[in-house]
C-alpha cells in the first residue's frame, strides 16, 4: 500500500497511432520484463477509454525511484508511425479528454499531488508532450 502519494506522472506507450492496444497488451509485457502486472494504475486507449490497471493505492512499476508516491498514467500512442524512435504527440482529443477527467478526479483525491512528465523525472522522451503546459491549460469546470 502505497502511504503517500505526492506526484501523478504521465506516461506514453511509445506505440504509433496505428497500434490500438491496452491494459491486456501492457499487462503482458510488463509481466514480460518480471513485473507482477502492469505498471501503471491507469491506461488511457486510443477512443479515450480509461482502464484500469495497478490498483490505485498499491506502488506502480513506471518511474524509477518515484514508484512508491506516485500513480502512473499511460496514454497508447507517442511516437511516429513511420520511425518508432521518433517521439510525436499524436494522442486524439478523446484522449485528452479522458486525461482532463482523471487529472479532475485524481486532483481531488490527492490534493497537493504535482502532474508531471515521466520525461521530467528520467531521461526519456516520455510522454512525447509537454505535461507543464497541457497542465497550465486547464480550464477548471
Amino acid at each position: 500500500m502505497r502511504k503517500s502519494t505526492d506526484y501523478i506522472i504521465i506516461h506514453c506507450a511509445a506505440t504509433p497511432p496505428s497500434m490500438d492496444i491496452g491494459f491486456r497488451e501492457i499487462d503482458q509485457w510488463h509481466r514480460a520484463r518480471g513485473f507482477l502486472m502492469c505498471g501503471y494504475h491507469f491506461i488511457i486507449t486510443r477512443e479515450g477509454t480509461v482502464q484500469t490497471g495497478r490498483p490505485l493505492m498499491d506502488p506502480g512499476a513506471h518511474a524509477r525511484g518515484y514508484n512508491n508516491r506516485s500513480i502512473g498514467i499511460c496514454l497508447v500512442g507517442g511516437v511516429s508511425e513511420e520511425d518508432l524512435k521518433v517521439p510525436e504527440d499524436n494522442f486524439t482529443f478523446e484522449q485528452y479528454d479522458s486525461l482532463r477527467v482523471l487529472h479532475k478526479m485524481l486532483s481531488s483525491q490527492f490534493e497537493g499531488a504535482s502532474w508531471i512528465g515521466h520525461n521530467e523525472v528520467s531521461s526519456k522522451e516520455c510522454p512525447s508532450f509537454d505535461v507543464q503546459e497541457w497542465v497550465s491549460k486547464i480550464k477548471p469546470d
